[in-house]
Formats: structure tokens, C-alpha cells, sequence
């Protein structure tokens, strides 16, 4: 399908899954505009910068996702949303304002830029496993885990697991949302994910893979930005 004459809007751009989106929309003829932290750090945006099609059609900019209408002016014209962007933590001293209030009110912010701007036809959301599977609920050979499950929110406060809060909150206010203003959204729910870096740097599932491949598990990184 060619994206010819079309824009699409990726968030977090520079992580493991937002790159490889943002690659995979350039090859198909799309303009991307993408928002990172800073659009000024070589390190953190030189694989994108590398990609093809990216001098031409790749435009970044900076959005904050605590900041209300951060994301307006940027989606406005875009055909269509990819938002990625949410904080990932192992460790948090402040799980709400660290990890929660981000990832709500974040994906809040973005939706609710797209409601904003009549020409976003769809907008992908990049949920995970952690808003699905966390619950008491049995999981024997028999059990189908399908679109009507969720994690227990109750039971990630006890078990004190801040970021399988987060994204489980962070869907269901994204679900209201979009169905309260008629945005045709989809979530993807991915576990752990590897393949061909494009960034620099090891995203969490890598790291993970990394350490059964050495007969180590690898001490994990307190903070990654990403899904």
C-alpha cells in the first residue's frame, strides 16, 4: 500500500518499536512526524536520521507528554496516529508521577489531539501483555486469552507492579475515550519483542534475551523509555 501524499504522527519515535514503524512507514512513501525527547541529540535520533526517505520525509519534534496539547499542532493534518511513547520502570520512587500519570495522561493528550483533527482516520495504540494477562484469574490449556481481559488493578497495587498499572489503566481510559469522541482506534498488546536493533541502545525484551543466551539473567535497567 503506498503512503504517497499521506502523514502519519508516531510517538516515542525513537524506541525499539516506534523506529521500526517510523522505517517501515518511509518505505512506503509516507511523511512521518515523529516526537522524541529531544530532537537535538544525535545519539538518541541518529538512527532515524539514517533511514531512507528520512531527509526528506521525516520530520521530529519535540512533546511532552504531561503537557496538554503538546501534540495538537504536530497531529493536526495526519492521516493517521501510531502512539508508542509510555514510561517503562522497573523501579520507581513515585509509581504515579513516574509511571502512571505519563502513560494516562499521555495517551490521554494524544487522543485527544487526534479528536481534535478530523483528517486522523485511525489511530494504533501500543498497549502490552501487562493490560491483559495479570489478574487471579486460572490460566490452564483450556483458557482462551481474548479482547475481554484484563489485568486486575486491585491486584497490581498489592503485588506492587507499577507498570502493569500503568498500561492497564492507560488502555482502559484510551478505550472510553475513543469511544466517547468516535475515534477508530485499535491496541496492539505485545510481550516480549526482539529482532534487529535500529537504535543504538538494547531495548528491555533484548536485554532479556541476551542474558538466557549467556546462561545469565542480565540485573535489568531501572528505567527504559518505550512500550
Amino acid at each position: 500500500m503506498s503512503g504517497v501524499g499521506k502523514t502519519v504522527c508516531v510517538t516515542g519515535a525513537s524506541g525499539f518499536v516506534a523506529s521500526w514503524i517510523v522505517k517501515f512507514l518511509l518505505q512506503r512513501g509516507y511523511t512521518v512526524k515523529a516526537s522524541v525527547r529531544n530532537p537535538n541529540d544525535p545519539k538518541k535520533i541518529g538512527h532515524l536520521l539514517a533511514l531512507d526517505g528520512a531527509k526528506e520525509r521525516l520530520h521530529m519534534f519535540k512533546a511532552n507528554l504531561l503537557e496538554e496539547g503538546s501534540f495538537d499542532a504536530e497531529i493536526s493534518g495526519c492521516d493517521g496516529v501510531f502512539h508508542t511513547a509510555s514510561p517503562f520502570f522497573y523501579a520507581a520512587a513515585d509509581p504515579q508521577a513516574e509511571l502512571i500519570d505519563p502513560a494516562v495522561n499521555g495517551t490521554l493528550n494524544v487522543l485527544g489531539a487526534c479528536a481534535k483533527a478530523p483528517s486522523v482516520k485511525r489511530v494504533v495504540v501500543t498497549s502490552s501483555v501487562a493490560a491483559v494477562a495479570i489478574n487471579r484469574r486460572p490460566k490452564t490449556a483450556d483458557v482462551v486469552v481474548d479482547e475481554t481481559w484484563w489485568s486486575d488493578p486491585d491486584f497490581s497495587r498489592e503485588m506492587k507492579l507499577w507498570y502493569v498499572l500503568s498500561k492497564t489503566l492507560a488502555e482502559d481510559a484510551a478505550w472510553k475515550f475513543a469511544k466517547e469522541k468516535g475515534i477508530d482506534m485499535v491496541t496492539m498488546n505485545p510481550a516480549m519483542i526482539i529482532g534487529p536493533l535500529l537504535q543504538p541502545t538494547l531495548n528491555t525484551s533484548a536485554t532479556e534475551i541476551l542474558g538466557m543466551i549467556n546462561g545469565i539473567r542480565l540485573r535489568r535497567p531501572e528505567k527504559v523509555v518505550g512500550v
